[in-house]
């Protein structure tokens, strides 16, 4: 996945504006206690957390962006 894939489907599921807070500010325990930029920065790969949005928002991300 490229990352402005996952900066799309980020914003598709959330909105804008709370895609970017979410992505600055929430920090998941799948990313071993790292927001998604932090685990971006340290070079996860954009699928791998991709995967971890899906599992900490199962009702927020649509079936057809996982």
């Amino acid at each position: 996945m490229r990352l402005t894939d996952f900066w799309t489907r980020l914003a598709e599921a959330f909105g804008p504006g709370y895609a970017a807070s979410i992505a600055r500010d929430q920090v998941l325990s799948q990313l071993d206690g790292r927001t998604i930029e932090q685990a971006l920065a340290s070079g996860e790969q954009a699928h791998v957390v991709w995967r971890a949005v899906c599992a900490a928002y199962p009702d927020r991300v649509p079936a057809r962006l996982r």
